[in-house]
């Protein structure tokens, strides 16, 4: 035998038996030592650590967070209407000892569908049914998340197991109930838009008549105006005809004759039958209109 051979031999041997006083935990795990399958100790650091063979056995866990990944489930809300929920929650051991005794030995499946989602099924049914259609769908799907995840603190409590989130991937409604809501939204836009076009109308309606009703008292006033203009006019005319009539009557006479011919022959084929003796013709044969 070499020297080598010693030094391996022995060293292997060692190592062998090592494995069987020493376990390892990582950073990621957690782990629990059973003597004789009754736990003595989960309170161990990421490391080397030592057992006692036979006597002693090791179950190790996850400290990352999981996934639980729900199947669409149907909840009623206080319509009394189905709805369709596909959601998913991440989740973690928080206690491994709880853990292990709730889940069945560790049963990773078993804590999934027998204590995480018979919890999360059970939190959000009672949510959903004081709910409407309409509010679970549009407007308050953040704050019913909110409510299941602060409701799975019994999940921490009895357990060991912390829900750290809770989303929804999708909220469906069934054919039937899409049916209905989609009618009743549609009567209410058809309701809304019924009203603003009846208040634009009555609003069209009071703006057309106080515009005639400010027109006619725009033309009134224009009416009056001109009429006071008007006859402002005339009694200057007037007072100026009588200064012109007082200062020469005769002129002024002859004048006012004149524009009586001119007007009345101002087209060639007028024809006025009056007797040569009427005042018309006073200034025809004489000027002097004597």
């Amino acid at each position: 035998m070499t020297t080598l051979q010693r030094i391996f031999i022995p060293l292997v041997i060692l190592v062998v038996i090592a494995s069987f006083f020493i376990f390892k935990v990582n950073q990621w795990e957690q782990a629990v030592v059973f003597e004789f399958k009754k736990i003595e100790s989960s309170d161990f650091e990421p490391g080397l650590h030592v057992m006692v063979p036979l006597m002693n056995t090791v179950k190790k866990f996850e400290k990352r967070l999981l996934n639980l990944d729900q199947p669409p489930r149907r909840f009623l809300t206080s319509e009394k209407k189905d709805v369709i929920v596909d959601y998913y929650a991440k989740w973690r051991i928080s206690d491994v000892e709880k853990f292990y005794v709730a889940s069945n030995a560790g049963n990773i499946e078993y804590a999934k569908t027998e204590l995480i989602s018979q919890s999360l099924d059970q939190a959000l049914r009672a949510e959903f049914g004081k709910r409407t259609v309409q509010e679970v769908v549009a407007g308050e799907r953040d704050e019913i998340l909110k409510i299941v995840t602060a409701t799975s603190e019994q999940l921490k409590e009895s357990y060991g197991i912390e829900i750290v989130d809770v989303r929804t991937k999708r909220i469906d409604l069934p054919d039937e109930v899409s049916d209905d809501v989609y009618k009743r939204m549609r009567s209410e836009r058809v309701r809304v838009a019924k009203e603003l076009r009846a208040e634009g109308n009555e609003a069209a309606e009071r703006i057309r008549a106080i515009t005639d009703r400010d027109r006619e008292v725009i033309l009134a006033n224009a009416y009056r105006d001109s009429e006071i203009i008007r006859g402002e006019g005339d009694a200057q005319a007037t007072e100026i005809y009588a200064a012109a009539f007082s200062k020469d009557k005769d002129f002024y006479s002859f004048y006012r004759s004149l524009n009586a011919y001119k007007n009345s022959f101002k087209n060639g084929n007028d024809v006025l039958l009056i007797e040569p003796t009427s005042d018309f013709f006073r200034y025809f044969n004489n000027s002097k209109g004597n």
